[in-house]
């Protein structure tokens, strides 16, 4: 494909995802415009400065007009409403995507959203930290990182190819993946260890005694291993009730693996505790 790919971005969300996108598209080559929609001026303005956005507005759907392709790079729960504020507003084959965690039926409700002649072309960056804003935006985000797309019967030939396009020019390994299958993978990788690192740190924190509160107390292990518990609480709570029938599920699988670990502790069963301990260092020695 030539560059650049597309005439205007419109990146609704200028944060760590939707700012690094655009910055590494800009330094690509990728689009000739770039323009922010969100909802705090301050981080909107920060934008600019760093020269990752040309301008910004707060009206989606002034900014969609002429856009041919719009990111949408909030919390999943604003996705259906976006589309809904955008969509009279948007030129004829225009591009939405997006770049939130949970697909599924989301996907369908999107498509039937949306005129005739624009098309959405779902996506999930697998890329992150636990840091939020578009001062946390980088140029290397996304190398080495896999990028799922969830198209459908409905989605676009041309469209798809160009946001393959894209995400591998930014880096990222793409994939192609069932709507309803992403969400069953992303429940069990993504959003079941988001959701134990929460609920670790308030177990933790509230545990007082003699005037000592324990996590005071916590070192690398423990910092590391709730490290995205650090994340955006408003991102994970809609990603958490828009994926809860497979979360909720992957909670029950992991409080039967626990209620398991803590029987050979307290019946003090040697054998079965090292068996165990054994086989969770063995696949995850296979993931580094």
């Amino acid at each position: 494909m030539k560059l650049p790919f597309f005439n205007r971005m419109v990146i609704v969300g200028v944060g760590l995802i939707g700012g690094s996108l655009a910055m590494i598209s800009r330094r690509k080559g990728l689009v000739k415009e770039i323009i922010g929609v969100g909802r705090g001026a301050a981080n909107l303005k920060e934008a600019v400065k760093l020269n990752i956005i040309d301008s910004f507005t707060f009206d989606i759907s002034e900014a969609v007009k002429g856009a041919d392709l719009i990111v949408m790079a909030t919390p999943v729960g604003s996705f259906e409403w976006l589309v809904k504020q955008m969509r009279h507003s948007l030129n004829k084959g225009a591009i939405i995507t997006d770049a939130g965690s949970v697909k599924g039926r989301m996907v369908s409700r999107i498509e039937r959203l949306l005129p005739k002649g624009t098309y959405f072309v779902a996506g999930h960056p697998i890329a992150g930290k636990e840091r939020s804003g578009v001062k946390a935006a980088s140029l290397t985000l996304f190398e080495g990182t896999k990028c799922i797309l969830t198209p459908t019967k409905k989605t676009d030939a041309s469209a798809l190819k160009k946001i393959k396009a894209l995400w591998r020019t930014v880096g990222a390994e793409v994939v192609l993946m069932d709507p309803m299958l992403h969400d069953k993978v992303l429940g069990a990788v993504s959003h079941l260890p988001h959701a134990a690192a929460y609920s670790i740190v308030n177990t933790v924190a509230e545990i007082k005694k003699n005037g000592n509160n324990f996590i005071a107390f916590s070192g690398g292990g423990f910092k590391d291993f709730t490290r995205i518990a650090a994340s955006s609480p408003e991102m994970w709570r809609d990603i958490f009730l828009n994926n809860r029938e497979n979360l909720v599920n992957m909670i029950s699988r992991y409080q039967k693996n626990l209620e398991k670990l803590k029987r050979y502790i307290k019946d003090k069963d040697s054998k079965r505790l090292i068996k165990e301990l054994e086989k969770a260092k063995a696949i995850r020695d296979r993931l580094n």
